[in-house]
């Protein structure tokens, strides 16, 4: 029998550069996906997944991340004296109870692993989660539960896959797995940024991660990577050949790179699509800017 899984980590200490000059005073992870911030959007799919305790890994500049889960009185006042009781509720998803969410900063930026090896000692000896805020996954049941109900049967360690372009798997984990048709599929190698040639399939590494609290003693001694970073996915392939326990697991949804300037956007197309209060109008408005031959807006970039 597995333990459960009720610790999940956030890194979230990047600059977000590609959405720069936005995030030079806003976190991006606090950047709106409709009226959300894309980081509730990953608590909300924790939360179903049975998460009951947050860590995220910090670094400067990122105070408006740990005020929007902490209460507002005065803006719940304000709610309540105008009674916007429906706004009120939509505030309580957002509160994080005392003792539920940490801050841990990282200092040094240097890649993924490094950031999941900052928080070693809250996670203790237990399997926790990681959830990259980037990686905004629309399925009918979250992804990290489908992965959380998929680790009871196999244990170990288990990383979210999904099959992407062959010229794009440099930008990717990639896995070797045995059984690309089954769901929770049986990896026997994994590298990190492969060029197209050098990769052993298209299955690639997206971010949602249940991992053994060995991973992050393989990161005590962990060497620098792809890209001159602490490769977590170095210390998970390290548990290939000692435990033969890794497993990629085949999600059912649509994921969206909202780490990319494109993938944000087609992200708030399709969840304000899917919106019942706002698809109508929506719609309307796509279907005429995209049929109609009219002249687009003067954007110019500086």
């Amino acid at each position: 029998m597995t333990n459960r899984v009720t610790k999940a980590v956030l890194p979230v200490a990047g600059f977000g550069t590609r959405f720069l000059p936005a995030t030079k005073s806003v976190p991006k992870e606090i950047l709106p996906l409709v009226d959300r911030p894309l980081v509730q959007y990953a608590i909300d799919e924790a939360r179903a997944a049975g998460i009951k305790e947050f860590i995220f890994v910090t670094s400067r500049g990122k105070s408006a991340l740990e005020d929007y889960f902490d209460s507002a009185p005065e803006l719940e006042q304000a709610l309540l004296d105008g009674k916007k009781h429906h706004l009120i509720e939509l505030l309580k998803q957002t509160n994080m109870g005392s003792g539920a969410v940490a801050y841990i900063r990282q200092q040094e930026r240097r890649g993924l692993g490094h950031a999941v090896w900052c928080a070693r000692r809250l996670i203790g000896d237990e399997p926790f989660a990681v959830i990259l805020p980037d990686d905004v996954i629309d399925a009918d049941t979250p992804c990290l539960q489908q992965m959380v109900e998929a680790y009871a049967e196999t244990g170990g360690n288990m990383v979210a896959a999904m099959e992407v372009e062959h010229s794009r798997v440099s930008s990717y984990g990639i896995l070797d797995v045995e059984d690309a048709t089954a769901a929770s599929m049986k990896v026997r190698g994994m590298v990190e940024k492969p060029q197209p040639e050098d990769a052993p399939s298209d299955m690639a590494v997206i971010g949602r991660y249940i991992l053994s609290p060995q991973v992050l003693t393989n990161l005590d001694s962990m060497d620098t990577g792809a890209g001159g970073e602490i490769q977590l996915t170095d210390a998970i392939a390290a548990e290939i050949g000692r435990s033969n326990n890794v497993y990629g697991y085949r999600f059912k949804g649509r994921r969206f790179d909202c780490g990319s300037k494109s993938g944000y956007l087609q992200a708030t197309v399709a969840f304000g699509m899917a919106r019942e209060d706002l698809r109508e109008e929506f719609e309307e408005f796509l279907r005429g800017y995209l049929q109609v031959d009219v002249p687009k807006p003067a954007m110019r970039a500086v």
